[in-house]
């Protein structure tokens, strides 16, 4: 009689995992794929523009576009976010193909574009620094971003695209560049002001098509039914030193392994390189899924992004990409188009990769205005405009916060942007709460002097601390109280035990009142002797306020 292998039954945990993930998928495949084939278009342009500033051949872009896209919408942790080469990682790439190319051309026997070849090291390099990230579980930190840092980002980055859109309106004669003049120009400014036209009032007849797709259909048939000559995708390929869309699959660079050995001594600009675009990425990927947390009221993993980000990038160091991380403005216009599951990036990735095998021709005809428009359309919806209201409503700390953000993501970049103003508020926060710690003193009827300590004891408050305390005139029994107050770091340990010591060697008696369990267990740890002087009462608080790093320090 022969028996069957039966398979075991899925878990009720696995079939949970299962569902979810369907449901991310798509809610609504109509509106994903729609959407996606909207951000598909959108994407063409800024992936050839972004290869371009990295001095990269336009295929480079797209094929690096293609596999984020593809990686990032089945395994990462923001359902409708986009990911591809972007402009900040591209700013940070072209000094490593400059200097690789120029290596090349040194060496005994010449090997054309080996900047492009480092690229794709570093690029894997990137991947694994990102993947470690997301192990190590640093996507939290993004929940660390307060409010003003968010807005001044927000602001910046539609100030970066609405720049980043006027470069649309020069073209170059002879190798010298200008700006669009005459009958250029106002049909320029026609078919971007009908692209957000139809963008702005198509929304109020309907919404159960994207408002950006259409738009981009209605401006390329009316160029092209009407013979118009006016500025395409195909052109601006053309114009930038491209052969245009056409193009194959991405292939295994074989000879990306073989070219390790031409690194030399460059192998600290190469790292130290990996390490930036690999900062810039997380920085950028993490403050657009929360962006789109935002918008669409949903929460997504930036661990798990993090490490999607990662396998990106070393695929597409593998296969010949770019690389990049996740496209603020792209996401957009996906959500805004009704893209809210997996699908929608996926069919944007596919669709894309289909423009370069099967659609470069009809690709190539779309004018350069639509895309243009919806981009200002995206500025417009990016803006935090509420922050001309609330500008004078709020402290003035975070007020110069957000416009520091804002102008420094204009003059530099988003990711030194946000990590300024982080800073800068976690810096105003500590100002602000040192000044906050207090210390009301009472004398009991034994002549015991009780210090009741008021707010919490950090590294910034630790000088204000020890000035409260009159050493030399107080008496012989002294008590500190904490039940008011919370010791949160090493330094205000430090600042507590030291206190303690100077009272211990004056011969008095000093006891230490409702300290919490951690900071017992950390003086303690210290010194057995602690114990002599910590008082255990049952109505001690329960709050933490020492971390395990903490533990590990002292």
């Amino acid at each position: 009689m022969r028996l069957n292998k039966v398979l075991p039954s899925p878990t009720y945990s696995e079939i949970k995992k299962m569902t979810a993930y369907i449901k991310n998928l798509s809610t609504n495949p109509k509106s994903d794929i729609l959407s996606g084939l909207t951000v598909a278009l959108a994407l063409v342009p800024e992936a050839v523009a972004f290869a371009f500033v990295a001095g990269l051949d336009p295929l480079v872009g797209l094929y690096g576009a293609f596999i984020m896209g593809i990686i990032t919408a089945i395994f990462g942790g923001r359902p409708g976010m986009i990911s591809g080469a972007t402009g900040a990682m591209a700013v940070v790439m072209v000094h490593l193909v400059q200097e690789g190319n120029i290596v090349g051309e040194t060496l005994d026997t010449v090997i054309p574009n080996l900047g492009l070849q480092w690229l794709l090291i570093t690029l894997l390099i990137v991947g694994i620094i990102q993947i470690m990230g997301g192990v190590f579980r640093l996507g939290k930190f993004v929940r660390l971003i307060p409010h003003p840092v968010m807005m001044g980002f927000v602001n910046g980055l539609a100030i970066v695209i609405f720049i980043s859109q006027l470069g649309m309106f020069k073209e170059t004669i002879d190798g010298r560049t200008s700006w669009l003049q005459g009958t250029e120009l106002y049909t320029m400014l026609s078919l971007v002001a009908l692209t957000m036209a139809i963008m702005y009032l198509l929304p109020k007849l309907t919404t159960k098509i994207p408002s950006a797709l259409v738009a981009i259909i209605v401006v390329a048939a009316v160029t092209i039914l009407g013979n118009m000559d006016v500025s395409t995708v195909g052109s601006f390929i053309k114009d930038g030193g491209g052969t245009g869309l056409n193009g194959g699959l991405p292939t295994l660079q074989f000879q990306l392994f073989e070219m390790i050995g031409t690194i030399g001594p460059h192998w600290k600009m190469i790292i130290t390189t990996a390490f930036l675009l690999a900062a810039i990425g997380l920085i950028e990927s993490l403050m657009t899924l929360n962006l789109i947390d935002e918008l669409t009221d949903t929460r997504g993993s930036g661990n798990r992004e993090c490490v999607a980000q990662g396998m990106g990038n070393i695929l597409s160091g593998m296969f010949g990409g770019m690389g990049g991380c996740a496209m603020i403005g792209q996401s957009i216009i996906n959500v805004e188009s009704g893209g809210r599951g997996r699908l929608s990036g996926i069919v944007a990735a596919l669709m894309l990769l289909s423009f370069v095998l099967f659609g470069s021709s009809l690709i190539e005809q779309i004018p350069i205005a639509a895309l243009v428009g919806v981009m200002f359309m995206v500025v417009i919806g990016t803006f935090a405009w509420s922050s001309f209201r609330i500008i004078n409503k709020i402290p003035k700390s975070d007020a110069f916060v957000l416009i520091a953000v804002s102008l420094i993501t204009v003059w530099q970049d988003l990711a030194i942007a946000v990590i300024a103003g982080v800073v800068m508020s976690a810096l105003v926060f500590a100002w602000n709460n040192a000044t906050m710690i207090r210390a009301r003193k009472k004398m009991k009827e034994d002549g015991t002097k009780v210090y009741e300590i008021w707010g919490p004891l950090f590294f910034g408050s630790v000088q204000n601390f020890n000035a409260k305390f009159d050493i030399k005139n107080d008496p012989q029994k002294i008590e500190l109280d904490f039940i008011e107050s919370k010791v949160s770091d090493h330094s205000g340990l430090e600042a507590l035990r030291n206190l303690a010591n100077k009272y211990i060697d004056s011969g008095r008696q000093i006891e230490l009142v409702h300290l919490s369990p951690e900071c017992k267990k950390l003086l303690i740890k210290a010194n057995p002797k602690w114990k002599e002087y910590i008082r255990i009462n049952i109505d001690d608080p329960r709050y933490f306020v020492a971390t395990d790093r903490m533990d590990k320090e002292i």
